[in-house]
Parts: C-alpha cells; structure tokens; sequence
C-alpha cells in the first residue's frame, strides 16, 4: 500500500472557526492575512507552531491561528515565551505584543528577552495608542499627543522602539507596516529565517482612537518621499523615480538629490552587519511634519546571528551531567561539608 502524501498547507489551513473581533477597518486584519499567508512556506507543521501574546488588541491573534497558542498575561508573552522555548527549543515560537503591552509593563521583559537571543520571533504591533482600553496615550505617543488620560497633551518622550532593541543588543531588527502587504511578508519570512531574537515592529493603524498616525508612510502620495526600504548591499535611494539619495557625512546622514552632481557611488551602502551604522539607521526617525526632516526607514536594520540562549542552556546541562556523578548522597551534600571530630 503506498504512502498517502499529504497537500500543501494554504492560508486556510492557519485559519480558525473562531470570529475575528477587530474593529472594522483594523490594520490588524491586514497583519493576520500577512502572516496566514506566509506561515505555509515556512515548511513547518502547524503542531510545530505557538502563537503567544499578552493584552490588547493584537493580543487576540492567538485565538485565530490554527497553531497552538496561548493568550497569556499583560507584558509576560515575552516572559511565557522565553520559558517555552527553554523547554522545546525545536517549536517554532511567535510572540504577538502592542506597544503598550511590551514596552510598557513589559518593557523590562522584552529587553531581557533581547539580550538573551532566544530564537524566538517578535511581532510588535505599533499604533501609538492603547486601543483596547479606549484611547489613551502608549510608551510610543508623539509628545503632546491629546487622549482620555492626557487631555492637555502627553508630556512623556515617546520610545523610538528600534533603538530600545539595538540597546538591548538585539541581533535582529526591522521595521514594516501593514499596508505594504508585500514588504510585510518579506520582514515576516527574514524574521524566520534569523537564528536568534528577532524585532519587528510593525506599523498598525488604529483608526478608532489614533487614525492615520502613520498615514503619510503609508499614502501614495507621500508614500515615496517619506519612506526608504533599505536593502542589504544597496544605496539607500528613495523618492518616486528614485531620485534621492542619503550619504554620510561623517556620521550625519544627509539627502541629496541624484539630478545635482550626486551618484549612486556617493551614496550610503546598507549593510545589515554593521552594527554602527543600524544605530544611525534607527535614529533617523525625524517627526514628519518638521522643516529639513529625514525619510523614515524601513526594512532590516540589523541582523547578526550569536549564539541563542536554549543552545547554550542545553549544553551547561550536558556538561554538568557529565561532571556529576550518581551519587545522590554526595550531590546532597555537596562540597561544603565538616566532620566534628
């Protein structure tokens, strides 16, 4: 009797029966449809696949994966998650989180979770506002940012959450956005493919309590002069014709124009390994709405794999099973041990 083979997983097959209860209009659909699409050329069974979040909004994602998951506790996925991948350092972990949730009372959980580099997958979902609870202003409000809880205006300075990560020496680091469906899926699939921690934030519109917050990244109108996709071994061009460009001048990024004198040669060369220069990449991160200010970037920043902390567990384990011997007694008793004579 032959083997029966088994049909390729689609997009269906990481889907659940469970209603999606997202606002209407929600960029969060776009993110679910990016990551159901890409989960089937990942070449991973889906019992092989954990979904964890904490609270919010993006927190429900769990409920509609078709993957084991766990909707856990505000700011602790990051914490859940380390635990899990611990144990089974073979599943293929996803750790879904706002702005809220992971850079507020999970802040220090998600630092921690960088630095170690367990090879897990981070999902942050940024919109600059706490949606679940109504409106008010998150760790990555721009400063005066009118809500409920701030009716004067914010007076906190918001995190710039790539550069939280390189501080916390994350060994990868991208940024994208839910209404570039394709670039979405491409950071999703180079997350992935990263032995190690990897951060993406993803830009998500509220458009209940915080509205075209990032709105002239994502219009086509603006699209163009306001955003550049750096890719590894590339200049860094931007503009509709591609007719800008950013060079270094020492280690101030400046923009010139390619029509004025200026080559491709002249330009800044992007390369992902280069840990200096992604620390400039995520400092370029200008409000919009100033005089003279910079295109925000998009893309991986920086990605270098070092070892992951569940290898490393795994071998202190092997190699201290292989210095103990059976004795429990003498484990019992250890080295510190007197005789009364």
């Amino acid at each position: 009797m032959s083997d029966v083979i088994a049909a390729p997983l689609t997009a269906k097959d990481f889907a659940t029966d469970q209603e999606v209860r997202w606002c209407p209009g929600c960029g969060d659909y776009s993110i679910l449809a990016q990551v159901q699409k890409v989960m089937p050329t990942l070449g991973i069974p889906r019992e092989n696949v954990v979904i964890i979040s904490g609270i919010g909004c993006s927190s429900r994602f769990p409920y509609y994966m078709n993957t084991y998951g766990m909707h856990s506790i505000h700011g602790r996925a990051t914490a859940i998650a380390s635990g899990l991948k611990a144990s089974r350092p073979e599943l293929s972990v996803w750790i879904v989180t706002g702005d809220g949730d992971s850079l507020s009372i999970g802040g220090n959980h998600t630092i921690h979770l960088l630095r170690r580099n367990f090879d897990v997958n981070v999902l942050m979902f940024n919109n600059q506002i706490y949606g679940l609870t109504k409106g008010q202003y998150s760790p990555t409000s721009e400063e005066n940012k009118v809500t409920k809880s701030t009716p004067m205006g914010s007076i906190d300075h918001p995190f710039n959450p790539l550069a939280l990560a390189m501080g916390a020496d994350a060994s990868f680091v991208a940024r994208t956005m839910d209404r570039d469906p394709k670039h979405l899926q491409a950071m999703l699939l180079r997350a992935n493919q990263h032995k190690g921690a990897s951060f993406l934030e993803i830009y998500q519109n509220c458009n209940i309590f915080n509205d075209g917050a990032f709105e002239i990244f994502t219009e086509k109108g603006s699209k163009p002069v306001e955003t550049l996709f750096v890719e590894n071994g590339k200049p860094l061009t931007f503009g509709a014709a591609g007719e800008k460009g950013l060079r270094l001048d020492g280690f101030t990024p400046k923009v010139v124009d390619l029509s004025e004198g200026f080559s491709t040669d002249d330009l800044w060369v992007h390369d992902e390994t280069d840990i200096y220069k992604a620390q400039i990449l995520t400092r370029i991160f200008d409000d919009p709405r100033s005089e003279g200010h910079l295109p925000r970037p998009f893309g991986v920043f920086y990605a270098k794999e070092r070892a992951c902390y569940e290898d490393m567990m795994a071998m202190q384990l092997e190699e201290a099973k292989s210095r103990k011997t059976a004795d429990l007694d003498a484990l019992l008793r250890g080295k510190e041990v007197w005789t009364i004579g």
